[in-house]
């Protein structure tokens, strides 16, 4: 019986619609993962921090952060698509020797410390559930360093993604703390500055814990490995915005739960620890079980990606071989870097009596520190049409671009000379 052209139209179309579907679903990884990385142990803390401490008056940096967020982190994803290079590589093959290795070893310094950040949030989440930080961080260390070494690249992107979605506890805990969202409305709105260094250590610290160094070498190394074409590129564009918007919704609902309740009994914490502990008698300790799965989910997933991140970004750098999908025959530099940037941040984490807030809130002020030298590699690149060809960047987000850079290193050189000013 012959069918109607409508019906067969319809077929069409559908058939189409799950072509379409399958193929967004198989690009969606690079941008959520990166987006919810960098709400690690460290983001988590900083954020926090600054609830408790300044309530809802610094809301307004995420609002302006998040377009920038998704700008960059989809600039260096179309450079790892144009070129089939990671952002280390083509750093090495545009710019001196001397000026690649210091930019490598300042971001690997970075790294480390960030890793054991992550490795101290394994910790802490472990011992709001009763488990030994002896006993949980070994038991991470070796679960991660067996998925990322022996897995290919399609498991340990399937495990990161899940670990990510765990963050909508933290939205759960914002909505409990009953905030005052006119308040909030304010402080996304109206801009709230204090020209003093624990401030500006604070914003630096904010700013390099959501837009990461480490994050932008890891997107590019990320869509390199995974290759998507540039025709596939439009899907893996729009998933690293919607990565954009949730990390700083997550963000901005980690400030609603500490400033909605914490801020307003006068609690300063200095941890995401103390944070789960202090809203317990406040919200109950569904609130502190909420954030201690939620803290134990970011860092098992920063704590993969930064090994990861710092492995892609020493290879490319040094034509050592890369990738997921390589055995430790065929690349041994990038998995030697990887075990030792598991087993040794994991080990530093135990030490009794670190200064682990300390340890973070560095590590996330380097990050914030570094992150224009990032950027201006990234903006050198991607306007170059001997690399990009017509895929250079536009004036808008060029503008955006610098903009950011330069404020971000005024505000680097303000936090340096603000003690002379005290």
């Amino acid at each position: 019986m012959a069918q109607s052209p409508r019906s067969v139209g319809r077929r069409l179309a559908g058939r189409i619609g799950r072509t379409r579907l399958l193929i967004i679903l198989s690009m969606v990884g690079p941008g959520l993962i990166a987006a919810n990385a960098g709400n690690d142990a460290g983001g988590i803390t900083t954020w926090s921090v600054i609830g408790s401490r300044y309530g809802y008056s610094m809301i307004w940096i995420l609002v302006l952060i998040t377009p920038v967020l998704a700008i960059v982190q989809e600039m260096n994803a179309r450079v790892g698509v144009v070129t089939g290079r990671g952002l280390a590589a083509l750093i090495r093959e545009n710019f001196s020797l001397k000026v690649t290795a210091l930019a490598i070893v300042a971001t690997v310094i970075a790294n480390f410390g960030t890793t054991v950040a992550e490795f101290s949030g394994v910790a802490a989440a472990g011992g709001l559930f009763g488990v030994p930080s002896y006993v949980g961080v070994p038991v991470v260390a070796v679960g991660l360093w067996l998925l990322v070494t022996r897995g290919s690249y399609r498991k340990v992107e399937r495990v990161l993604l899940v670990l990510g979605f765990v963050l909508v506890t933290y939205v759960v805990s914002g909505i409990l703390a009953s905030p005052d969202w006119s308040g909030a409305a304010r402080g996304a709105l109206v801009p709230h500055a204090q020209m003093n260094s624990l401030w500006l250590f604070t914003v630096v610290a904010a700013v390099g814990t959501t837009l990461t160094p480490w994050g932008q070498f890891f997107i590019q190394a990320a869509v390199v490995d995974k290759k998507v074409s540039l025709r596939q590129y439009v899907y893996t564009k729009y998933e690293i915005y919607v990565g954009s918007v949730m990390m700083t919704t997550v963000d901005f609902f980690i400030v609603l739960a500490c400033a909605g309740t914490l801020y307003k009994e006068n609690i300063v914490i200095k941890s995401a620890e103390e944070a789960a502990l202090a809203l317990a008698p406040l919200l109950g300790s569904a609130a502190q079980y909420l954030f201690g799965l939620g803290l134990l989910s970011v860092s098992i997933l920063a704590a993969g990606v930064l090994p990861l991140a710092t492995a892609y970004v020493v290879c490319e750098a040094f034509g050592f071989e890369s990738g997921l999908d390589s055995t430790f025959r065929e690349a041994p530099v990038f998995n030697g870097i990887i075990t030792f940037l598991m087993f040794v941040p994991a080990a530093v984490a135990v030490i009794p009596g670190l200064p682990l807030v300390r340890v973070i809130l560095v590590a996330q002020s380097l990050n914030g520190i570094l992150l224009p030298v990032i950027l201006v590699f990234t903006l050198l690149i991607i306007n170059n049409p001997r690399v990009m060809g017509e895929h250079v960047n536009g004036p808008a987000r060029n503008a955006v671009a610098w903009s950011f850079s330069g404020v971000l290193i005024c505000l680097s050189v303000l936090l340096l000379l603000s003690p002379f000013f005290s």
